[in-house]
């Protein structure tokens, strides 16, 4: 992959009701270029419209790929992938770090009604997660907008070290940060 190419990495924290949006655009030479912030409530639905809107607030054309940090920010609420390709028209990865039985269950545990029903609607129409092998381990890609290998190359291009790829490792540490700030400041 040319060093040039720019991935968009998001990735939350919360302390409180409001969760910290963190976008870090990472060029594949790791060379760190951009940032934006939003906010998404913890247990709502709303994410996926404000990742669209952290994405349209950034303004850089030259993004080709966007990596999220897990399926479910703040607490379960649910990001649908392929709302979020259609809307940046952007290849879209989805990355967990373990493997898991995935969330159905836990959705089940902690909620009920049209709120659960909702969120489990939408997780179950995000395409299956996939591992795949990096430099010092594997991570689990739910992909849309892009094949199943050439997800793969972009994601290994983007980890050249460790076990996390580098667009959502260093969102995670912007997103932290912020919030520690936003919080303090509250």
């Amino acid at each position: 992959m040319k060093p040039g190419v720019r991935a968009l990495g998001i990735a939350e924290s919360y302390r409180t009701e409001r969760s910290t949006l963190a976008g870090v655009v990472v060029r594949a030479n790791r060379v760190v270029d951009g940032f934006a912030f939003a906010t998404c409530t913890v247990g709502g639905t709303d994410a996926t419209d404000a990742i669209v809107s952290l994405f349209a607030d950034l303004d850089r054309p030259d993004v080709s790929y966007v990596f999220v940090a897990g399926i479910a920010p703040a607490w379960f609420n649910v990001l649908d992938l392929q709302r979020l390709h259609e809307a940046i028209e952007r290849p879209v990865l989805s990355v967990t770090f373990e493997a898991s039985p995935g969330l159905a269950d836990a959705i089940r545990e902690a909620f009920d009604g049209a709120a659960r029903r909702r969120r489990l609607a939408t997780y179950r129409a995000q395409p299956d997660r996939r591992r795949v092998a990096v430099e010092d381990g594997a991570v689990f890609v739910r992909s849309v907008g892009i094949d199943d290998g050439d997800a793969e190359e972009v994601v290994r291009a983007f980890t050249p070290a460790g076990e996390r790829p580098d667009p959502v490792r260093v969102a995670r540490q912007a997103a932290r940060a912020a919030d520690g700030f936003r919080h303090e400041s509250e």
